[in-house]
């Protein structure tokens, strides 16, 4: 069914027949959820039954979102990077159970030599910050920062504790990927030769030049009494705290600012793979839809989807987390995985929100491929409104129920 636009927010795309209570509820986001701008693309067993964009992408200029409008995800890159490990395991390349320094030798310093792939990835190595400086040449010179990253010390333990390693995760990814790829790619190019590229996605983890500024969305942060009413008090103090965990592991070295240009909305040439990945919804639903539906596009081996969709494995503290001051948010193979502080699809789901609302995830339950995505920043941290009602009338549409969508059934 097509959708005309909306005089006043400027709705665009079509859903199918039985799925138009996904039209409204994105429609009531503009009205009733402060949307400014965003998509919601979703695939039902391969099939796209929703497309939509709409709003504004630029709030200075009044400049619509349009089809091919991208914009940053945070970090909902992270699930697009845990996708090229995915590739990686399937080729036979990697293997989640090895020790990170079998891959990466000089990784095994400061205590590091029985960490786990598996460990890393699911946010339970220690190494949520970066001690030495990291700024954007360190970045773009993957040699000098694979040395720096080999140099640093665990917080604790590995394999104690899980602390969102919230940048710094896919700078080990990367590394990791550039190790066991026989071309020795960078991550980002190996998400676009490998990923993107055979499936037609607008999604980038390494944004190049030629995209021009005109299809890039600009962020809007969300203002000081949304952001106290919304965050919860302790992790704001935490952040405002230097030598907190979550300020170390989000503000600095690099931090998110570095993926950011005044100039061109978002830097160029440069990978932060577990933040600064820049898309459309409808490119990150596809990929995921792969994922959901026995990956045959990809060759996805059977062995990895079912890795992906198995239940997240504690640490030996259990899954509070030492960053997020939070306690059930659980991470496996790179992925977040539903629980019942954060459900999102079915059990076997695994996918990857970002700051401010964003999702992306696979459920292969159900066969569904699902992203949102966002110019307006939000402020909750499981579960973003504008997403739970774009993701319960989906399921509705599809169980008759929105259960799915907010218990891990």
């Amino acid at each position: 069914m097509l959708m005309p636009a909306s005089n006043r927010f400027r709705v665009q795309g079509h859903v199918s027949r039985g799925f138009e209570r996904v039209h409204e509820a994105f429609v009531e986001n503009f009205a009733r959820r402060h949307e400014l701008g965003g998509a919601c693309c979703v695939y039902f067993h391969d099939e796209k039954v929703v497309d939509l964009w709409g709003g504004i992408r630029n709030k200075k200029t009044g400049e619509p979102w349009e089809q091919n409008t991208m914009v940053v995800v945070h970090s909902a890159t992270k699930g697009l990077a845990a996708m090229t490990l995915a590739l990686a395991h399937s080729r036979g390349w990697l293997d989640y159970e090895e020790r990170v320094c079998h891959y990466w030798p000089e990784f095994a310093q400061q205590g590091k030599q029985r960490v786990t792939v598996r460990q890393l990835l699911a946010h339970q190595a220690g190494l949520f910050a970066i001690d030495e400086p990291v700024d954007r040449n360190l970045l773009a010179d993957f040699d000098r920062l694979a040395v720096v990253l080999a140099r640093q010390k665990p917080a604790w333990e590995p394999g104690t504790r899980q602390a969102y390693h919230a940048l710094s995760l896919g700078f080990y990814e990367g590394e990791l990927l550039r190790r066991v790829d026989p071309r020795h790619r960078s991550l980002g190019q190996f998400f676009q030769d490998e990923i993107a590229a055979p499936l037609g996605l607008d999604v980038y983890i390494r944004l190049p030049e030629e995209i021009a500024n005109s299809r890039l969305a600009s962020i809007s942060p969300p203002g000081r009494i949304a952001m106290l009413l919304g965050f919860p008090l302790r992790l704001t103090l935490e952040a405002m705290n230097r030598r907190s965990n979550i300020h170390r592991a989000l503000e600095i070295n690099p931090g998110a600012a570095v993926y950011f240009d005044e100039q061109r909305v978002y830097a160029r040439n440069l990978e932060v793979p577990s933040g600064g990945g820049v898309g459309n919804a409808r490119g990150i639903a596809r990929a995921y839809s792969v994922f959901a539906t026995g990956g045959r596009e990809l060759g996805l081996r059977a062995e990895t989807l079912e890795l992906l969709s198995a239940p997240a494995i504690p640490p030996s503290r259990g899954f509070y987390d030492e960053c997020m001051k939070s306690t059930g948010i659980q991470f496996s193979l790179g992925f977040m995985k539903p629980s019942p502080v954060w459900p999102f699809g079915s059990s076997n789901s695994f996918g990857s929100p970002g700051a401010g609302g964003s999702l992306g995830f696979a459920d292969p339950r159900a066969g569904v491929g699902y992203a949102y995505v966002t110019s307006q920043m939000g402020t909750r941290l499981t579960g973003d409104p504008r997403d739970i009602a774009l993701r319960d009338a989906v399921y509705t549409a599809i169980l008759g129920s929105p259960s799915a969508s907010t218990v891990a059934a």
